[in-house]
């Protein structure tokens, strides 16, 4: 198997095409994508066989700003017949993956593909009964082994290909399910959440999500993404000039401060978290975030960058370039990430969390590179 198949965004695929082929460049990894405009996935063709499987080992999928999740592929498998659609599958796999700890039967995120979830969940049935007869599937779930992916593009053809369990996402289709809270003030909470989900080890929440922080939310109104850290039981300064969700004020831990955000300071100095939805040029956000950090005015921060039209994937690189600048000049290491969110629109998310105690330049290039992404 040569190919990558990689979910991503549908009207997201050349960003996510630009971005793989760069990454798989830095590994010394050659090939061409594959793009078809909104179908929701990416195929990417190596050059050389064996460097897929390469790719899905050693590229970690967080560090992907536009790909859902990273699949190993053969042959698209055309014609299935109705039936019989599992012996050309289990062939496709034969000699590939044994003991696999799961298996996925998915499509693309499209409104297209919809149509086809009702055959999936039937069909995942009886598969994964064939899987484990033939000794490809344990007989019981286990995420750490590599993961059984049938990625059906139409009715009647699917790439088949595995992932592996410590790189790849948990979700069916790299799609977190989230419920959006009725009570909250608008749906961009769901981004907030999802970013949690996202940059923080669940093992990690009740640290670094503590009842009892302080934290700042920049362009707050009308308070979505306040209400995910006010669930948190954090006291909240919502900065914004527009009027915020009464319920939010009513629960005592919403301060809210008739201010522009990008002209704030805060007066406190033990503020943990700073989030930030504002719809602004991305450089500008961009350079707000890391004087906050810089300045020692946070420790986290989650924010968005809204993309433009065009070179979004050049854009985006740009600004997480231009952070991890200012905080260089500054002497302060930091971890970086970003991803766009299944709950972002037409921009991708970040979050900085300042290292603190290090000494510039103790890191190699080559770790920085990591931390960046």
């Amino acid at each position: 198997m040569r190919k990558l198949a990689l979910y991503c965004r549908p009207g997201f695929e050349k960003e996510c095409a630009a971005e793989i082929t760069a990454r798989a460049a830095t590994l010394g990894i050659y090939g061409f994508p594959r793009v078809k405009e909104q179908s929701g996935y990416v195929l990417f063709e190596c050059y050389q066989f064996e460097d897929a499987d390469n790719i899905a080992k050693q590229l970690q999928l967080s560090s992907l700003i536009f790909t859902r999740q990273l699949v190993v592929v053969g042959e698209l498998l055309k014609d299935l017949p109705p039936e019989d659609r599992i012996t050309p599958i289990l062939g496709m796999l034969t000699n590939v993956i044994e003991s696999a700890g799961d298996v996925r039967v998915e499509v693309p995120d499209t409104n297209e593909s919809k149509a086809l979830m009702k055959f999936c969940r039937k069909f995942t049935v009886p598969l994964r009964q064939a899987l484990r007869e033939n000794k490809l599937l344990l007989p019981y779930t286990k995420l750490s082994n590599p993961i059984i992916h049938i990625f059906f593009i139409a009715s009647g053809c699917c790439y088949v290909g595995y992932s592996y369990g410590n790189n790849s996402s948990p979700y069916y289709m790299g799609i977190p399910r989230l419920k959006f809270p009725t009570d909250a003030p608008s749906r961009s909470t769901l981004k907030l959440e999802e970013a949690f989900h996202e940059f923080i080890p669940a093992d990690e929440w009740e640290e670094r999500l503590a009842s009892g922080m302080y934290a700042v939310d920049l362009g707050a109104c009308p308070g979505g993404w306040t209400y995910q850290l006010v669930q948190r039981g954090m006291m909240v300064y919502a900065v914004d000039n527009g009027a915020i969700s009464p319920k939010l004020m009513e629960t005592g831990q919403v301060t809210h401060l008739l201010e522009d955000g990008f002209r704030y300071t805060p007066k406190n100095k033990n503020i943990t978290w700073l989030v930030c939805d504002m719809v602004e040029q991305p450089t500008r956000v961009a350079k707000l975030m890391a004087d906050w950090i810089c300045k020692g005015w946070c420790r986290e921060a989650i924010f968005n960058l809204k993309l433009p039209m065009k070179k979004r994937y050049e854009e985006v690189i740009q600004n997480i370039a231009l952070i991890n600048q200012l905080l260089s000049e500054s002497g302060v290491n930091a971890q970086i990430r970003a991803k766009q969110l299944y709950h972002d629109r037409e921009e991708v998310t970040v979050h900085i969390r300042r290292v603190w105690g290090a000494q510039p330049g103790h890191w190699s290039e080559r770790q920085r590179q990591i931390k960046r992404f």
